[in-house]
């Protein structure tokens, strides 16, 4: 039975390890099925457009709301140089999101370059872009990101610090819970103290790590934008960066409350119960202090973890919507219920394997606050999930309620494991802790007998003496850990909070990827609005299309192949083949498509292919929305002033 911790231990470090990697990939691919959070649905002119006179000004139809700022629509001549003059407009009226901005006047004959970016009201940033021609298309070098707002490696940062941070919140809210509340002894462990300074460290460094890179995240895309200070400037503004510039300060409030915990509560803690083994019964002055640090401990940081929660709450779902003021505070006690479960759980994991001594008493007390707590999150959950889907059928038909499905089936994994934590939990009996004082007595009494006598023969030697003390205290320390792990009890809920601690990671990855998810409500929304409700969606399979071409132009004849792998809703792959009359790769200067869902008043959505070898054009991260009867256009230039444009429709999901 003595063999059974060292046994585990290196399993502990290998399964901790598989499950941190494996959630990695969870958390990465599960980024890849969330959808846009806006989306342009028209503007004027239209892309593609052939208009005989240039326009005073260029207008964008949003889905729904976002954050613009005077440079966040660029219009380009051919030669890539602006044109776009004075101030964004907003002209939102009602239940439409419209913008415009002006344009110099007597523009020239040629193709114009529109890109736009913006920032969903939940943080999200969107961006694209399109065309349209004054009097004759013609050839333009005007380049526009080849990677959409929020991808690439910013993107892919920028989501694992979301994750890490989230990681770090529950570690420091969580195990100071515990200790406070379950095993104040805590205080003075040294195991623990790492476990609740280690998660402030890493909500700090992931803190600042989202606020420089929250620059390039919703901007350039490129990494070295970081540290570029007027774009920090410009964040500073927004309603993310303020969000984040308040968690660093109240993250300094929280480094006061450790300080005192550790410090002054924990030796006050420590006289206490050396005074109360001294006489049996404590001074009650002493305990009154301990008593009124804890309560004002407990009242501080509570505040502080409220509010660190609450820059989550100003700055994603639970900020936009409907029924934002009951869901806002609804969404901080979500958070700090999940902070106390799942921190307190890996504080009990590291108190059953690291400090050989843990009260059953601490491990009733923490089972109670489990449970409170699991009761809270049903009833915000279950708010927050019918806020947020909005429907019976978004459950399944979006990508939110997908993921939904899969946190609600962790929870229930986590829930069984935690119902198995419980019954050990019941099963720590009071012999076993009888028994270990009794097995303890006996080997102290001995190896102080056998010290006593070695200090006897060596009192002049006071080296010798403080070795000899030191070797006593490892004896003590050994035989106090080889009856824990004798414990068959403890060693089953050693292993049972560890499958907890295990699934709770992979919940965390979920619960991440659903913050930067659309909701299933936005959909719903956008079908109430044009009047129609939307198709129930068919076995999603891919569309191959083979169409021939005639540009008019020298060399302007050819064929044309399409793929759109899987065609449903959400991401999908898209590969182009330009073939000449022989059959062989035919290069073309510029292939553009466009999807236009005409029953909902969606689209055109552009996409503009990467161009992968001669004839062979690629785009990996198209985004439909929804499934229906999408009308795809396809625009082939095969000269300066050649092209012609593949209209045909497609069926998607």
């Amino acid at each position: 039975m003595t063999a059974i911790a060292p046994r585990f231990g290196p399993q502990l470090i290998r399964l901790l390890l598989v499950t941190a990697v494996l959630t990695v990939g969870l958390l990465g691919a599960l980024a890849g099925t969330a959808s846009a959070h806006a989306a342009l649905t028209g503007s004027d002119p239209k892309d593609g457009a052939v208009v005989d006179v240039a326009p005073r000004e260029v207008t964008l139809t949003f889905s729904e709301q976002i954050a613009m700022g005077d440079d966040s629509i660029r219009v380009l001549d051919p030669n890539s140089k602006r044109v776009d003059v004075a101030k964004m407009q907003d002209l939102s009226q009602g239940g439409t999101v419209r913008y415009a901005v002006g344009l110099k006047p007597g523009l020239p004959d040629g193709t114009y370059t529109v890109a736009w970016q913006a920032v969903s009201a939940d943080s999200h940033p969107v961006s694209g872009a399109f065309t349209f021609s004054v009097g004759a298309p013609s050839a333009t070098t005007a380049t526009v990101p080849d990677q959409e707002a929020g991808g690439g490696l910013v993107g892919t940062l920028y989501d694992a610090a979301r994750y890490i941070s989230y990681a770090g919140f529950i570690l420091l809210v969580g195990g100071a819970a515990f200790v406070l509340a379950c095993w104040q002894r805590g205080a003075s462990v040294r195991p623990l103290q790492r476990l609740v300074v280690g998660g402030w460290v890493t909500l700090t460094a992931a803190t600042l790590v989202l606020l420089l890179l929250r620059t390039p995240y919703t901007g350039s895309g490129k990494l070295g934008d970081m540290f570029d200070l007027g774009g920090l400037s410009d964040v500073l503004d927004t309603k993310t960066g303020a969000a984040l510039v308040s968690r660093l300060l109240l993250l300094g409030a929280a480094a006061l409350f450790i300080a005192v915990l550790f410090g002054a509560y924990a030796k006050r803690v420590t006289e206490a119960e050396a005074e109360a083994e001294q006489d049996g019964e404590g001074n009650a002055e002493a305990g009154k202090a301990k008593a009124d640090l804890a309560f004002g401990l407990s009242l501080g940081g509570t505040v502080v973890a409220a509010g660190i929660a609450g820059t989550w709450t100003l700055s994603e779902h639970a900020s936009t919507g409907i029924q934002t003021g009951l869901a806002m505070p609804l969404d901080v006690l979500h958070l700090l219920a999940v902070a106390a479960w799942l921190g307190g759980l890996v504080s009990l994991l590291v108190a059953l394997y690291r400090v050989p001594d843990l009260e059953r008493a601490a491990v009733r007390r923490f089972s109670r606050i489990a449970f409170t707590s699991v009761v809270v999150l049903a009833v915000t959950g279950v708010y927050q999930s019918w806020r947020q889907v909005g429907s019976w059928d978004a459950w399944t038909d979006t990508s939110y309620g997908q993921l939904l499905l899969v946190k609600i089936g962790l929870i229930a994994v986590l829930l069984g494991a935690a119902w198995f934590s419980r019954r050990w939990t019941g099963r720590l009996g009071e012999d076993a802790k009888t028994a270990e004082a009794g097995a303890e007595a006996e080997p102290e009494a001995g190896v102080e007998a056998g010290v006593d006598v070695a200090e006897a023969g060596t009192a002049t030697d006071p080296e010798r003496a403080t070795q000899l003390a030191r070797q006593r205290t490892a004896l003590a320390t050994a035989r106090k850990k080889r009856d824990r792990d004798a414990d068959t009890e403890r060693s089953g809920l050693r292993r049972s909070v560890l499958i907890e601690a295990c699934v709770a990671l992979v919940v965390l990855a979920v619960t991440t990827a659903l913050t930067g998810t659309e909701p299933g409500r936005t959909q719903e929304k956008e079908v109430s609005r044009t009047g129609t409700a939307a198709a129930a969606p068919a076995p999603a399979r891919p569309v191959n299309l083979t169409e021939p071409f005639d540009t008019g132009g020298t060399k302007g004849k050819g064929t044309l192949r399409l793929t759109i792998d899987p065609a449903s809703p959400g991401t999908n792959l898209m590969h182009v083949w330009i073939d000449g009359p022989d059959g062989k790769p035919m290069d073309v200067p510029e292939v553009k498509v466009a999807y236009t869902l005409k029953s909902q008043q969606i689209g055109p959505l552009p996409v503009v292919p990467e161009r992968l070898a001669a004839g062979h054009w690629s785009a990996g991260n198209v985004q439909i929305p929804m499934p229906g009867d999408w009308h795809l256009q396809v625009t082939v230039r095969t000269s300066d002033i050649d092209q012609t444009t593949i209209e045909k429709n497609v069926k998607i999901g």
